[in-house]
Formats: structure tokens, C-alpha cells, sequence
């Protein structure tokens, strides 16, 4: 069984700083791609980054410039560093481990809140 597990979530000023991890246990997982998403109150989860297993990565508009994503060399723990946050970035947000293309794991969420 694989379980994903994101934690690095809390309370920041706006034009703080945060690092989310999402740690993959599980050996029956083989790495693909990773993830990050981000749910507000009463809105879809919307797509944030993505890194896949050869170190490619891509942002939403709404984070390019601010936010980076990576993984370790074992891609067992992926990271989301978030910087210069605005309001607008509080959301829970999720990481999703693929194993392919239309398939993967999904964690628990961890709440990032921006506010003064």
C-alpha cells in the first residue's frame, strides 16, 4: 500500500516563506510524476506544479516566479517551496504521487493559511 503525506503547513504573513513535503512510503510505488494542488473554501482543487521522474517541472501562472518544486534523488519526498505568499494562496493543498499518466496517490492535505 503507498501513502503519501504532506505536512509543512501553518500560518504565514503575507510575503512569507513556507516549504511543503510530501513524503511517499511504499515500495510497490514507482516514481512517475509528482504533483501539487491546492483546494480554497468553496472552490475547485486547482493544478500548482508538477515534477516528473526526469526533473521536469511546470507551474501554474497563479505561482511562476514564486513557487519551486522538486524531489529528492530516491523520489521518495517531494518538496513545494513557497515564497512571497499572498493571500490568495491560502488553500489546502495536496500532493499526488502518479504512477502513470491517469493514475496515482493521493495525500491528505496540509492547510496553508496567508494572512496578517
Amino acid at each position: 500500500q503507498v501513502q503519501v503525506v504532506e505536512s509543512g503547513g501553518g500560518l504565514v504573513q503575507p510575503g512569507g516563506s513556507l516549504r511543503l513535503s510530501c513524503v511517499v512510503s511504499g515500495s510497490a510505488f514507482n516514481f512517475f510524476a509528482m504533483g501539487w494542488y491546492r483546494q480554497a473554501p468553496g472552490k475547485q482543487r486547482k493544478w500548482v506544479a508538477t515534477i516528473t521522474s526526469g526533473g521536469s517541472t511546470a507551474y501554474a501562472d497563479s505561482v511562476k516566479g514564486r513557487f519551486t518544486i522538486s524531489r529528492d534523488n530516491a523520489k521518495t519526498t517531494g518538496f513545494l517551496q513557497m515564497n512571497s505568499l499572498k493571500p490568495e494562496d491560502t488553500a489546502v493543498y495536496y500532493c499526488k504521487a502518479f504512477r502513470d499518466y491517469e493514475s496515482g496517490y493521493w495525500g491528505q492535505g496540509t492547510q496553508v493559511t496567508v494572512s496578517s
